[in-house]
């Protein structure tokens, strides 16, 4: 029953069109199997790969050399083409594990919003998004890689349900940022 994370972030600094297929993080909308439609990997040990990434953008306004205002952009996104699961072992159970991981990178959009709202505007500012952004990321890996670890990529149940409360908890804390 093992499991693997495979994170993909994205640092959108001009407006692109994301020709990839996407699917945005929602408390109304949780994944189901037919979400992945990777190409299974082959010679490992995993049942599941979700990829789920924070995708980040900003913009800057200029007076007079100045910088005066910003808008910055994150969401969650999960990429079905890059996720797989094996179809004889994907369970409830497995899915539910998936579901943490994008929960986990929504978590660390809400908190990267929270702390683009603390920043004031000064000449430093495209710096200090582009630092949020790759600390956020950061974080993000970090929480990815304990949650596989602690969990035992899903097999270990103790452990996988004080996780799931952890971050039931934590998205709460935040839930004036969560993803509309």
């Amino acid at each position: 029953m093992l499991s693997r994370l495979l994170i993909v972030f994205l640092l959108i600094l001009k407006p692109a069109i994301i020709e990839e297929v996407t699917i945005s993080w929602s408390d109304s909308k949780k994944l189901t199997w037919s979400d992945f439609k990777g190409q299974v990997e082959q010679n490992t040990d995993a049942v599941a790969v979700t990829a789920s990434g924070i995708a980040f953008s900003f913009s800057v306004s200029q007076s007079n050399d100045k910088y005066i205002d910003f808008n910055a952009i994150s969401e969650a996104y999960f990429y079905p083409e890059k996720s797989w699961y094996l179809k004889n072992k994907g369970d409830d159970y497995i899915l539910a594990h998936e579901q943490l991981h994008f929960d986990i990178t929504e978590l660390h959009v809400r908190q990267l919003r929270f702390n683009i709202s603390r920043v004031n505007v000064s000449q430093n500012i495209k710096q200090e998004l582009r630092d949020l952004h790759e600390q956020a990321n950061k974080n993000l890996a970090i929480m990815q890689n304990d949650y596989d670890t602690q969990t035992d990529n899903s097999i270990n149940k103790t452990e996988q349900a004080i996780w799931s409360q952890f971050v039931k908890i934590e998205l709460y804390k935040y839930k004036d940022f969560r993803s509309k």
